[in-house]
Parts: structure tokens; sequence; C-alpha cells
């Protein structure tokens, strides 16, 4: 089979023949018959040409002719004429509104449709009877709450850590950045190459001697590291998160850090800094659970109470009591099942939920709902027992919802999958029902809260309370109908319908009681 290539002649011979290389190659690559080649070639002279390769080396068969520039065809002739050329004029009528109606002539016509019975009074009872024409429900939401800027994650630098390696002789850096990653990292990696080299009939490397030079080198790496983390912590100390500041000043505490005197001052400044970080977060915490109280956003108000800034931090005994009264106040009988559903989910990882005691049941009563009583049931029992439902002694602990999306989003996401796919790839087929237990907890948005005006502090998590702080799952933002299920009970019924909760929602991993407290 021939292949094109381009070459560029070198040399001729006084046999006629022609020596070439490559086109932008250095030196000959073969000779072909000077008889192919067009009349009047020289030496530097580049064309395209077919070849053949075998055993003795590339052969030139043909030069392949240049491709000629093709010629502008298919243009119209433009022919003369003798007759004269009359522009087309177009003329608008003149517009304008419509002359209003004569209010004596409106007038009449409404008389003579109400003499021949055409339409019935607009306003007052109606025409078949005695009863006053129903208005439509309509409410305010309640006012909004300022919203609390997010705090910013922890962005460290790499220069402590880059002069570190820069010292680490060459042959010794990339064990140096595989003891980063910690021992297990270096010898999974020695294993591998080891199994590598052993495949291919070469000397092991040591794997004793390789370890001990890879601890040795680590306790300077993990100062670095952490120097690197806390120096950018100081720096960004106003607005970062105070999970981030905690897992510094917790990786400090590290023996191999602690040992170095480099890291005392600036650990026990950080730990200071800590300390009045999250009494500056408590303070917030419970100013923004009752804000959400006063403007009369009692799901708000119970979602915040089970995130605090400090897991097992107690909750105020007024604050307490006022959080559960509006809890009560807003679990009235005549509202509507989702309105139960979103109050019921919201105080069941608060911290007041064994004081969340309904006056009577809810009168109408679904499957959602009892479903939610029942799954809520170890958590709210006196919900539970008012509405009949038994809870086991060996009851599981219930865990937070969260909102799993649209329905028809694995399909969509496989069509795109096959689109993108190359030919004769097999798409992964989506697997809607599994839930990932690493995905963050979130609690789904119910009906029942009001718009994201205020977010609470994220739960820090540290290494001695990380557990607890995620017990309560994340404050997230509540929906745009959650203002009018805050509203009146009429409004509430009219606006909770507007997104029912229970239906797209699944379980997601959580610890059994770990939200705070309350104290007293």
């Amino acid at each position: 089979m021939s292949i094109r290539i381009e070459i560029e002649l070198t040399s001729s011979s006084p046999d006629g023949t022609w020596t070439w290389r490559a086109a932008g190659a250095r030196e000959p690559r073969g000779v072909l018959d000077g008889s192919i080649l067009p009349p009047g070639a020289s030496v530097g002279d580049k064309f395209r040409v077919e070849t053949e390769k075998d055993l003795d080396g590339i052969h030139v068969l043909a030069v392949v002719p240049p491709k000629e520039k093709p010629k502008r065809t298919g243009l119209l002739e433009l022919l003369p004429t003798e007759e004269k050329f009359e522009p087309v004029v177009q003329h608008r009528a003149p517009g304008g509104r419509r002359p209003r109606r004569d209010r004596a002539e409106g007038e009449a016509r409404r008389e003579r449709r109400e003499r021949r019975g055409e339409r019935p009074e607009r306003r007052g009872p109606r025409a078949g009877g005695d009863e006053p024409r129903r208005t439509r429900p309509h409410f305010t939401p309640p006012p909004e709450v300022p919203q609390r800027p997010k705090p910013k994650r922890l962005r460290p630098g790499k220069q402590h850590r880059n002069a570190v390696l820069a010292s680490t002789p060459e042959e010794q850096r990339p064990i140096a950045e595989l003891a980063l990653q910690g021992m297990a990292a270096v010898r999974q990696r020695l294993r591998e190459e080891n199994r590598r080299l052993r495949e291919e009939g070469k000397p092991e490397m040591p794997e004793s001697a390789v370890l001990k030079l890879a601890e040795e080198m680590l306790p300077r790496l993990r100062v670095a590291d952490w120097l690197d983390r806390a120096e950018a912590a100081k720096r960004q100390l106003e607005h970062l998160d105070l999970r981030d500041l905690r897992s510094v000043v917790a990786a400090a505490d590290d023996p191999l850090v602690a040992r170095d005197e480099s890291t005392r001052e600036l650990a026990a400044e950080l730990k200071a800094a800590l300390a009045t970080k999250q009494e500056e977060e408590l303070a917030l915490w419970l100013s923004d659970v009752e804000a959400a109280l006063d403007v009369g956003r009692v799901v708000r108000a119970l979602r915040l109470s089970a995130v605090p800034p400090k897991a097992g931090v107690p909750f105020p005994p007024a604050l307490a009591a006022r959080l559960a009264e509006a809890t009560n106040a807003a679990l009235q009988p005549s509202d509507a099942p989702d309105r139960w559903i979103a109050v019921l989910e919201a105080a069941a990882f608060s911290p007041v939920r064994s004081m969340v005691a309904p006056t009577a049941p809810a009168e109408q009563r679904t499957d959602e709902l009892l479903a939610t009583v029942k799954r809520l049931g170890p958590l709210l029992p006196n919900v539970a027992a008012l509405f009949g439902v038994e809870v086991p002694p060996d009851a599981p602990i219930p865990k937070p919802l969260r909102p799993t999306g649209r329905r028809d989003a694995p399909k969509k996401q496989a069509a795109r999958k096959e689109q993108t796919a190359p030919p004769g790839a097999k798409a992964a087929t989506p697997k809607p029902d599994t839930p990932k237990a690493e995905e963050p907890k979130a609690q789904e948005p119910e009906a029942g809260d009001a718009p994201a005006e205020s977010s609470a502090p994220d739960a820090a998590v540290s290494a001695d309370d990380a557990s607890s702080a995620e017990t309560a799952g994340d404050a997230e933002q509540p929906s745009s109908t959650e203002a009018a299920a805050e509203a009146a009970p009429v409004e509430q019924a009219a606006a909770a319908s507007d997104e029912p909760a229970g239906d797209d929602t699944q379980p997601i991993p959580a610890p059994e009681d770990t939200s705070a407290h309350v104290e007293g």
C-alpha cells in the first residue's frame, strides 16, 4: 500500500538518480529515479510523492502533481436592458389608537345586557341564592431576615513545603512528596514499584531503607505543611470557616508538629483566636434563632437550632421554651398535612423535640403524614402518641431527609452519556435508588419554612467532635414556598400544596442523637 509523503531533493548523480530526504529532515533518506521528476527539477525542490516501504527501505514510485486552484465559475451574467427601472414604493395607512367609546354608549349596552339576562351582577350575592361570593385567601409573607455572608474555606500556600522539598536531594523528592500523604501511601507505592521491577527482571528497591528514609523526612514535612495552613488561617481569620480553623488547631496537637519550637507560638495564637471565634459564632447562632422567631419563621428557627457552632453546646432554657411554644402553636389541627410534615421534620432534630406536644392531631390525615409520624416516632414520642402510633422500644433513630432532585434526571443523564460516549462504548445504567453514604448531609427544604434570608453558622467539625457536629444536618436554605407556609392557617393550606413533602426524599446516614441539649 502506497503512502504519500513530502520529500526534498538533496543531490543528483550522473546516472540520472537523485538523493532525497523527508521535508525538514537533516540527512538524506534514499535514492529515486530522475525520470519520474518533472523537467527543470533542481536541488532543494520539494515534491509530494507516493512511496512504498519494504525490507530494503522506502521506494519512491511517482510524483503527485500539485493541485491546481479551481477557476471561479457559477457567476451570473448581468444583461443590459432598455426598460426603465421603477422601484417599488410602500405606503402605510395612517394608524393610531381606536377612539374611546362614549361613556353613555357603554352604559346603554350594559343596561341592554342586564334586561336580556345575559350576565349576572358581578358584585354582591350570587344569582341563584343569598350566599355572598367567596374571595381568594390572601396572606402577607413574614418579613425577611438579613442573610449572613457565608464563611470562606481555607486556601493554604506552599511556601514552607516547597522550601523543604528544595532542600531535599533530587533523587529523594518523590519519596518526600509521598510522605506528605502518609506512610501508607509510601508503602503502597513501594509495593507497586517492586512488583513492576520483579516482572521486568530488575533488582528491587530495599523496602526497609526507603521506609526509614521516609520516616526521617516526615517530621520536617509535617511541620512545613502545618505552617503553610496555619499562616493562611491567620491571614484569613476574619472570614475563615470555623471548621477549617478548628482543624488547623487540632493538627497542632500532632506530636510531630508540637515537638517543633517554631510552631508553638503560632499554635497558641490560633487557639486563642479559635476560642474567641467560637464565642462570636455562638452569639450569632442564638441571634439568628431569635430573629427567625421574631418574624414568625418557626421551621427556620428549628433548623437553625439543630446546627450549633460547637457540638454539645447547651441551648438556653428561655429560648428553648419560646421555641417549643412557637412549634406547638404552628401545629394546628386545621393546618394542611404538608405543613405538619414540614414542622415535624424540623422539630425532630432540634434540641426542643422532647417539648413538642400539639394540642390535637391534624384533621386531614394523609399517608405521607402518617408515614412521617411513624418514622419520627422515636424522636417525637408525644406526637406519635397523639396520632395513636405505637413506637417499638428497639425502633431505629430516624435520619434527616435530603432532596433527591428531579425524577427524570437519571434518564436525561443516561441520554447525555450515550451522546458523548465513543462508538462501541456501553453507557452505564444509572442507579437513582442507591444513596451514597459519603455525600454531605442536607435536610429537605420543606414547604413549611420561609424563603432563605439568613444562614446559620456552619457546623464546625474537628478531630474530637466531628461526629457530633454533623448529626443535626446542614442548615440548608429554605425553599421559596416557605413564606406561604409560615403565614396564617388559611394561607398555610393554600401555599403548602405547592411543594409536597415526603414524595421525593430519602433518608441519609446520621448519628443517633447528638444535637444541642437544653441546659437546666
